[in-house]
């Protein structure tokens, strides 16, 4: 069984013949939960993404989200960590609903690179975020690889948990900037009001 709420209405697996598994890619504004053995991968500069699991559901997935830019602080209750907060909620809900338990939940936190020149440090916003995200709902953070100035692409294996990270050379970086560029352009012009929040929708 697997769920996903990408923002093209739907992922196809592929076959990664490297690893002898099937997988599926998630992007910005993406993610993608299941409890069969497959990959998830995402490539992740400025984003975050939170790969949970219950490991005794054999259940995990990965989300991949910003925060949109703006002034002022940015706490767990300002607007734009409510969009953080909804990509996590989602991925949570979406493990619930395949038999996780919210107390056996364990994290591993990515991304964050300085790669996006001309904007704030969004990046360390965004695992800040996530990070504090996690400890106020007492999900523990198993691993984590945050920060630096390269792009990483991403790994989960969902049977076993396991996370391979894979740094990307700067050279190579051009088409991960410019997909968050957009990204962020999105959903910077997107505005939320009460509880309708629109983060993964066209």
């Amino acid at each position: 069984m697997e769920s996903g709420v990408p923002s093209n209405g739907g992922r196809e697996l592929y076959y990664d013949s490297y690893f002898g598994l099937h997988a599926v890619k998630i992007g910005p504004g993406e993610l993608y939960a299941s409890r069969r053995n497959i990959l998830i991968v995402t490539v992740l500069g400025s984003c975050v993404s939170a790969c949970l699991r219950d490991p005794a559901a054999r259940v995990g997935g990965m989300n991949h989200f910003m925060l949109p830019e703006h002034s002022g602080n940015n706490t767990l209750l300002s607007e734009p960590a409510r969009y953080g907060a909804h990509a996590m909620e989602m991925l949570i809900n979406n493990l619930l609903s395949m038999g996780a338990r919210r107390d056996r939940l364990e994290a591993k936190v990515f991304g964050a690179g300085r790669v996006l020149t001309g904007m704030s440090d969004v990046g360390a916003r965004n695992a800040q975020f996530a990070l504090d995200y996690l400890e106020r709902e007492r999900i523990p953070v198993k691993a984590r690889d945050v920060g630096g100035e390269n792009a990483r692409k991403v790994y989960l294996f969902v049977e076993t948990g396991r996370v391979l990270v894979k740094e990307i050379n700067k050279l190579r970086n051009d088409t991960v900037i410019s997909r968050e560029r957009a990204y962020a352009s999105e959903i910077g012009n997107k505005r939320i009001s009460g509880g309708d929040i629109e983060l993964f929708a066209e």
